[in-house]
């Protein structure tokens, strides 16, 4: 994601100093921004909820088809294996965030929008007809996973450019697409997997993804003009790890984002292995985005006032507190009031970590190594979301695809490990800024 994308509060008090109307030149011709927000402005804001809710949301439903493919057509496969086809989607909602963001600086939303949305919907064509483990990794995890990044990145960065002074409602409005994506889709899948079956409904999403992000492209715009492309810019910089405060709150996230997508990618499976109800079983991830939506508006709202660090920090330890607590138990006791309301508080907690991820980014240093940091810490984010669901697969598949417990205690370390960092990294913002309001 570029600069222009998740700008916390304190780019936006900078950003507000730049002049609405004044012309931008970008060769013999003069361009006036247009005004911030405005009908184009909120008509982004909806065109990227859309998109979110195609990219971001569908691939919160990864449960879904980690549940199926285990019982169908890749069966023969260990968990962890069929975990390596989501965990290269979630690493490339991250890894190519970089170049995405600077090819919509330069040129616009257009290049990576309509291709990537293009690339979307023909991935899940292809996955429809595949019945390899290749195929299926080719198809849904490469193809849609640079798909959806793209559509991604390109809806983030767009809203960023309309908005400046309310550029944290936009941004919160727009992640709630992600959420509903990963409460609908559950269910939209299920209901339509029965009635035509796993190949049919695959397609009958890709339908309904299409028609969806078509829409979207007319809606996304870009505010600002084009720019000749940077060649000096660096995409990763290591000396940033020398900022103490930027090196805890990375590495800290990396552990977090480590166990994250535990619950998504397996508590539907788990709940399936306990006699529960196919129903039931893959509407649990339906429970954890719909718990997710208040998770992204409320604890923002609270860390205006507090400190984002402080809540983001907070979030991280409940949430691995939330797999200790709650989760862990009903490996040995099985409870459906229990997992439901794990699924309710999980959700709500990881859904505050998540939305304040990318804002806490922007405050963790100074503006002139914005674009460094986020390329930098997208890369990082890519190899913990490739590597995370892989090894937890592998832990289930070591104590006989029954026994959870393993991938939960791994999942549970990792976010309080990375809760523990990002502490210290609040507690150096704090020296820094000079308040604990950070």
């Amino acid at each position: 994601m570029s600069t222009e994308a998740a700008m916390s509060d304190q780019t936006e008090s900078n950003s507000d100093k730049v002049p609405e109307q004044t012309s931008a030149k970008t060769g013999p011709e003069e361009h006036e921004l247009p005004p911030e927000e405005g009908v184009q402005g909120w008509l982004c804001v909806a065109g990227a909820t859309v998109c979110l809710f195609c990219s971001f949301g569908f691939l919160n439903a990864i449960g879904v088809f980690q549940a199926t493919y285990q019982q169908t057509s890749l069966r023969d496969y260990t968990p962890s294996d069929i975990a390596w086809i989501f965990a290269a989607q979630l690493a490339l909602m991250w890894a190519p965030g970089p170049l995405f963001g600077r090819l919509i600086d330069t040129y616009g939303p257009a290049p990576v929008l309509y291709p990537c949305a293009f690339m979307c919907v023909f991935s899940l064509c292809m996955t429809s007809l595949a019945d390899r483990y290749y195929q299926i990794f080719l198809a849904q995890g490469l193809g849609f996973g640079i798909g959806s990044g793209g559509v991604f990145t390109a809806a983030m960065v767009c809203v960023g450019q309309w908005f400046v002074r309310r550029r944290g409602l936009a941004t919160g409005i727009a992640s709630t697409g992600s959420s509903l994506g990963g409460v609908i889709f559950p269910v939209f899948f299920d209901r339509v997997m029965q009635r035509v079956g796993f190949k049919g409904a695959v397609r009958y999403t890709a339908l309904l993804i299409g028609v969806l992000l078509a829409l979207s492209c007319f809606a996304v715009r870009s505010r600002m003009p084009p720019k000749k492309w940077n060649r000096d810019a660096k995409w990763f910089d290591v000396a940033l790890f020398k900022e103490k405060q930027f090196a805890f709150y990375t590495f800290g996230s990396f552990f977090v984002m480590w166990g994250l997508w535990a619950p998504f990618n397996f508590l539907s499976s788990m709940a399936l292995s306990r006699g529960f109800s196919p129903d039931l079983s893959l509407y649990l991830i339906s429970i954890i985005n719909a718990a997710s939506i208040p998770g992204r508006i409320l604890p923002p709202h609270l860390g205006d006032r507090i400190g984002h660090f402080n809540v983001l920090t907070v979030s991280a330890l409940l949430t691995g507190a939330s797999i200790l607590v709650l989760w862990l138990p009903f490996n040995y006791h099985t409870s459906q009031a229990g997992i439901i309301v794990f699924a309710l508080v999980y959700g709500f907690v990881s859904g505050a970590f998540v939305c304040l991820l990318m804002a806490c980014v922007a405050k963790s240093g100074t503006l002139d190594t914005l674009g460094q940091r986020f390329g930098t810490f997208q890369t990082i984010m890519a190899v913990s979301c490739l590597t995370g669901l892989p090894i937890m697969g592998a832990l289930l598949n070591r104590q006989g695809d029954t026994d959870y417990s393993g991938l939960q205690v791994f999942a549970a370390a990792n976010c309080l490990i990375g809760s523990g960092l990002l502490a210290a990294s609040t507690y150096y913002m704090g020296r820094s800024y000079k308040t604990w309001k950070v």
